[in-house]
């Protein structure tokens, strides 16, 4: 079987993957700022770099896998939203980071190994802004702490920009106490009645790209072997990130390998909340979305390229999933053998987490275990399925609750599968006239009939 292969958007190229110690395999993604409940994408990093958590375990081992996605728990949108309840951050952060854990528990997410919060690393950020300064690649100006970007000559190399380029496409703040106008905060003076720790530069807070590079060291080491997040944030927080951590550890790389995902549009319309044009998991859900037709979604496009999310794309991911747990319910009977994940699907993983291609060979494998013959062979595709599946974090529920049919006891379940099966042989002998009334007995009793590739399935609607 081939190497991983991952696009490092420092080296602008795909990679054979290859950590600093097998034995313990490290990645760390930017995850949220929990003063809302995230949108849609928010969470396309989040479900893409689960996959690649999931196949790193199948290469490495599960315990080999230390996978970090922090929790940005003080900031200034969070300490507005304090301030418009009348509360404690704590009760903001508290109650946006549990709904985004509800999400991701729906959307099929694995829990990451370690979850950091800035909150419970400031012993830590003190720590190294206090070595910064002490080494000359930042200074104390009006209660402020900055890197000095002219300290480190190799600022802007991971997003390729000069630094002229970069002052001119940042919203830098251009303070007076700054000596040079990209100068980045390291920590800054709280104000009223915000939150307020107290360190050698004065009584403050610290800045957002100093919090990754604290709780990376705390929790991983100097050096990592994955950084993942959105394409929004090479530059200025990966690139600060970066500058602040080389220059603390005496010249060490921050990470190895840096994967940053695309933007996900809503209708052609990049997706923000300053536009107003967000979607929200829960809200979804609300609807009758499942969880997994929104990770599905999520996958059929490369996790580099960008992301159009409308309702056909709901549409189609849903029909898909409905064909995939069509044949499962097929093969309910059929004890699955085991088996490793097929060979196309892994392939496809293993170059660039191409994800698109991964999804072609699970219809692949459906097809064949519709024609299956043979008892083995319908264990084996059966068990093919549920490998596949668990590498892409899809197809884990039971058929029958998939398509709501648990509610239906089971001799109405039973007869329901007749009609379904005497339809079948109707349209096989093209006695379409036969095939229609029997469409319409199954409808007179509230189910719906979806004829796909992989055979017929049907779900309870309306009597």
């Amino acid at each position: 079987m081939t190497s991983l292969r991952l696009y490092d958007t420092a080296a602008r190229e795909k990679r054979v993957f290859t950590p600093a110690d097998p034995e313990r395999v490290t990645m760390y993604v930017c995850g949220p700022t929990v003063y809302s409940a995230a949108h849609i994408g928010n969470f396309r990093p989040a479900v893409t770099f689960d996959v690649l958590f999931r196949v790193l375990r199948h290469l490495y081992g599960a315990e080999r896998v230390v996978y970090a996605r922090n929790i940005t728990d003080v900031d200034d949108n969070i300490n507005a939203a304090a301030a418009e309840e009348g509360v404690d951050i704590s009760v903001i952060t508290e109650r946006f980071t549990r709904i985004y854990h509800e999400d991701n528990a729906d959307l099929g997410n694995l829990p990451p190994s370690l979850e950091p919060t800035a909150t419970g690393h400031m012993a830590e950020m003190i720590k190294m802004i206090e070595g910064l300064v002490d080494d000359g690649f930042a200074y104390v100006a009006e209660g402020h702490v900055l890197f000095s970007v002219k300290a480190y000559e190799k600022y802007g190399a991971l997003s390729r920009r000069s630094l002229d380029d970069m002052i001119a496409g940042a919203r830098v703040e251009v303070a007076p106490y700054k000596k040079d106008a990209a100068d980045f905060v390291l920590w800054k003076p709280s104000k009223p009645g915000e939150p307020v720790w107290e360190s050698p530069f004065g009584p403050g807070r610290p800045g957002w790209h100093l919090e990754c590079s604290a709780m990376i060291e705390a929790n991983l080491g100097e050096t990592i072997d994955i950084h993942a997040g959105g394409q929004d944030l090479i530059f200025p927080h990966h690139e600060n990130e970066i500058a602040q951590s080389v220059c603390a550890h005496h010249g060490a790389p921050l990470a190895r390998y840096w994967l940053h995902n695309g933007f996900l549009s809503m209708d052609s319309e990049k997706m923000s909340k300053s536009l107003g044009n967000i979607v929200k998991p829960h809200e979804l859900m609300a609807q009758g979305v499942r969880g997994e037709t929104i990770r599905y979604g999520l996958l059929t496009g490369h996790y580099r390229a960008p992301l159009d999310w409308n309702d056909a794309l709901m549409e189609r991911s849903r029909k898909s999933l409905d064909r995939l747990y069509g044949v499962l319910r097929r093969l309910k009977g059929v004890e699955a053998a085991h088996a490793a994940p097929p060979d196309a699907v892994m392939t496809a993983l293993l170059d660039d987490l191409n994800t698109p291609r991964a999804l072609a060979a699970l219809f692949e494998i459906a097809g064949r275990a519709n024609k299956a013959e043979t008892e083995a062979d319908r264990a084996r595709a059966k068990g093919e399925l549920l490998a596949a599946g668990e590498l892409l974090g899809l197809m884990q529920d039971d058929p029958d609750a998939w398509f709501g049919l648990d509610a239906v006891d089971a001799e109405a379940r039973k007869d329901i599968d007749r009609l379904i099966e005497e339809r079948a042989r109707a349209r096989a002998a093209k006695n379409f006239a036969e095939a229609d009334a029997l469409r319409a007995r199954l409808e007179e009793r509230g189910v719906v009939v979806e004829d796909g590739p992989e055979g017929t399935t049907w779900r309870l609607g309306e009597a």
